[in-house]
C-alpha cells in the first residue's frame, strides 16, 4: 500500500473521530440546554403539590384538586422530556449523566404516584370518608419522602461532579 493511500486512510479516520467528538459534545449541549426547563417544571410541580396539600388541609377541595392536577401536569411534562433525552442520547452519555437521569426519572415517577394518592385523598375526604382519605394522604406523604431521597441523590451527583454539570 502506498504512502498516499495510507495518508488518505489516516485523514478519513481522523475526520470520523472528529465528527464523533463533535456529535457527542453537541448531544451534551442539547441535554444541558433542556435541563433548566425540566428543572423549572419539577420546581413548579413541587410548588403546586405543596399548595394542593395546604388547600386540602383547609378543606378547599376543588382548589386542591386543581393544584394537584397542575402538579401532575408539570411532573409529567418533565418526565416525558427526560425520557426523550434518555432515548435519544443514552449511548452518548457517561455513567454519571446516566445515573443523574435515572434518579430524576425515578423521582418524577414517584412524585406522580404521590399525586395520584393525593387526588384519592382529596376525593375521599371531600366525601367525608376520613379514614380512607387519611390513608391515601399518608401514602402520598410517604411517596413524597421517597421522591425526596431520589432528589437528594440527584443533587449529590451534581455536587460530586460539578465539572459535568456546568
Amino acid at each position: 500500500m502506498s504512502s498516499y493511500i495510507k495518508l488518505i486512510i489516516f485523514i478519513v479516520v481522523l475526520l470520523l473521530i472528529s465528527v464523533a467528538i463533535v456529535f457527542i459534545d453537541s448531544s451534551m449541549d442539547n441535554i444541558n440546554q433542556s435541563m433548566p426547563e425540566i428543572s423549572k417544571g419539577i420546581v413548579q410541580g413541587d410548588e403546586d403539590y405543596n399548595e394542593s396539600v395546604e388547600l386540602l388541609n383547609s378543606r378547599s377541595y376543588d382548589e386542591a384538586s386543581q393544584k394537584a392536577k397542575s402538579a401532575g401536569d408539570n411532573y409529567n411534562e418533565s418526565l416525558h422530556k427526560l425520557e426523550r433525552i434518555q432515548d435519544k442520547y443514552d449511548k452518548d452519555m457517561n455513567e454519571v449523566h446516566k445515573n443523574y437521569l435515572n434518579a430524576a426519572i425515578n423521582e418524577l415517577e414517584v412524585k406522580l404516584k404521590a399525586v395520584e394518592e393525593l387526588n384519592e385523598a382529596i376525593y375521599y375526604l371531600e366525601m367525608h370518608y376520613n379514614y380512607t382519605g387519611s390513608t391515601h394522604g399518608s401514602e402520598a406523604n410517604d411517596l413524597m419522602i421517597n421522591a425526596v431521597n431520589y432528589q437528594n441523590k440527584r443533587v449529590n451527583i451534581v455536587q460530586e461532579n460539578p465539572e459535568l454539570f456546568s
